[in-house]
C-alpha cells in the first residue's frame, strides 16, 4: 500500500510536527508512505471567497501531484473534505477529480476505515484530553468516532466537553470577514472548555484559532494536532 502524505499549508507552516508524527504512524503500522514535494496549497481559500477560477489551477496541480499514490492521507479535515467533496464540484467532468476523491481520507478515518486500527498502543493512559470537532471533518467528512476510538484505546480520558461540536468561529476566511462573531464563538468554546491536560482535533485552523484565545485569556492548556497525540499513543 503506497500513501501519499498531504500536509497542507497551516500544518506545514504551524504544526509540522504533525506531518512528522503521521509519516511516522503509518510507517510503523506497515505502510509505505511518499511525501510529494510539488505538493502546494489544496485551492480552499480561493475556492471559499468564490475565486473559483483561481482554484481550479491548484486543484488540478493537487491532481497531477498525486495521481500514483493508492490513498491520499491528511491530518486535516478541512483539506481533506475540499479534495474529497469540493474538487468533483470545482472540476466537473472530471474522472481525475472523482478518482482522488475516493482515494483521499483524514487520517483517523483512514487508520479506522481502511486500515482497520482501533488500538495504538497505551501511550496516552490517563491523559485527560479535550477534543474539538471540527466542522470539516464532523459535517463535511461525517468523522466524529474515529478520532474518539483512537484516543480512548490508547488509555486516553476524553472529557465531556457540552460545545465538544459546536464551531470554533474559525471558518478561514470567516474570522477574517466578520471578527467580532468569530471571537465571539471562540470564547463560547474557551468558557465551557473542562479541565484537560491536552487539547485537540483534526485541524490545524482550530487549534490555532482557539490556542490564540487560550493564550489571551492566560489558560495554560497544552494545545496538540491529533495526529502528534496518536503518535505519541502508538510510540508510549
Amino acid at each position: 500500500m503506497r500513501v501519499a502524505l498531504f500536509i497542507t499549508c497551516l500544518a506545514d507552516q504551524f504544526f509540522a510536527e504533525a506531518g512528522v508524527a503521521a509519516v511516522r504512524l503509518l510507517r510503523a503500522l506497515g505502510v509505505e508512505v511518499d511525501f510529494p514535494e510539488g505538493q502546494t496549497c489544496c485551492g480552499q481559500p480561493a475556492f471559499n471567497a468564490g475565486y473559483w477560477e483561481e482554484a481550479r489551477p491548484l486543484a488540478r496541480r493537487t491532481l497531477e501531484v498525486f495521481r500514483e499514490a493508492d490513498y491520499v492521507v491528511l491530518p486535516s479535515g478541512s483539506c481533506a473534505s475540499m479534495v474529497k467533496n469540493h474538487y468533483p464540484e470545482l472540476l466537473p467532468g472530471s474522472q481525475k477529480a472523482l478518482d482522488l476523491a475516493e482515494r483521499t481520507y483524514e487520517l483517523s478515518a483512514f487508520l479506522v476505515g481502511v486500515l482497520g486500527v482501533e488500538k495504538l498502543g497505551e501511550g496516552l493512559k490517563g491523559k485527560r484530553i479535550a477534543y474539538h470537532h471540527g466542522c470539516h471533518a464532523l459535517r463535511e467528512l461525517g468523522v466524529r468516532e474515529e478520532p474518539l476510538l483512537l484516543l480512548k484505546g490508547a488509555g486516553a480520558e476524553l472529557v465531556p466537553w457540552e460545545a465538544a461540536e459546536e464551531c470554533c468561529g474559525f471558518g478561514g476566511l470567516f474570522s477574517v470577514k466578520l471578527p467580532e462573531v468569530s471571537l465571539a464563538m471562540a470564547d463560547r468554546k474557551v468558557a465551557t472548555l473542562p479541565q484537560a491536560e491536552v487539547f485537540t482535533s483534526t485541524d490545524a485552523g482550530c487549534l490555532l484559532h482557539l490556542a490564540g484565545r487560550l493564550a489571551k485569556k492566560g489558560v495554560g492548556l497544552k494545545v496538540a494536532p491529533l495526529a502528534t497525540l496518536l503518535w505519541e499513543a502508538y510510540a508510549g
